[in-house]
């Protein structure tokens, strides 16, 4: 709503909503965060635990293969899922953030003389001092344990491949990283997908107009 056609915006029941909702989106902010940290951590915990489990079975190639071919698809779609949970959260957050800054906006207009206090500049050093770009996306979480994702998926593609199908590792192995490749694009280009009408110059001009 304009500050113009305001009528009992700053009436004590208005403002105690505002501070009210300013306080619940920051939870919800916070929650994002420590909810992406969990995940990830889940899955760093999980991949681990497992290729120590392989690692101990590796004297013996059935054993190998046994628990190769059981454990590591089973990681590799919790990654999956992991990676998508961490883009619905980076999601989460940014709206979160992006309805505090026009609250924000809000108490920058009840004084105009201290609007500096509260003002954000984006143009010349962005939201809270970050420049959110198309690359930004490579510097996320859920980047990261994407990244990891799909060199666990190439890598038991190409176990699959040796121990599997008996094929030989110059085959086997360019093969899984063509996989873990494959799955590396896709995986950004979705998450580019998600997050790019929200860190793109245009989009937040528009949202903060919209939540104005």
């Amino acid at each position: 709503m304009s500050p113009d056609v305001r009528t009992d915006s700053d009436s004590p029941a208005f403002m105690s909503a505002l501070v009210t909702e300013h306080f619940a989106l920051q939870s919800v902010s916070s929650a994002t965060i420590s909810e992406s940290g969990s995940r990830a951590a889940l899955y760093l915990s999980a991949l681990s635990s497992g290729l120590v489990a392989i690692g101990f079975a590796s004297s013996s190639r059935r054993s190998l293969a046994a628990l190769s071919f059981s454990v590591l698809p089973t990681i590799f779609i919790l990654g999956w899922f992991t990676v998508v949970r961490l883009i619905e959260t980076s999601v989460e957050n940014i709206v979160c953030r992006r309805r505090i800054e026009s609250i924000r906006r809000y108490y920058a207009d009840l004084d105009p003389e201290d609007r500096g206090y509260f003002a954000p500049d984006y143009s010349g050093s962005g939201l809270h001092g970050v420049h959110y770009r198309g690359r930004s996306i490579l510097f996320t979480m859920a980047s990261m344990i994407l990244l990891v994702n799909s060199v666990l998926g190439g890598a038991t593609v190409a176990l699959a491949c040796i121990l599997g199908a008996h094929w030989t590792a110059e085959i086997g192995v360019p093969v899984g990283v063509a996989f873990g490749i494959g799955i590396l694009v896709v995986g950004l280009l979705y998450e580019y997908r998600r997050l790019q009408p929200f860190i793109s110059g245009h989009a937040v001009d528009a949202t903060d107009r919209d939540l104005t």
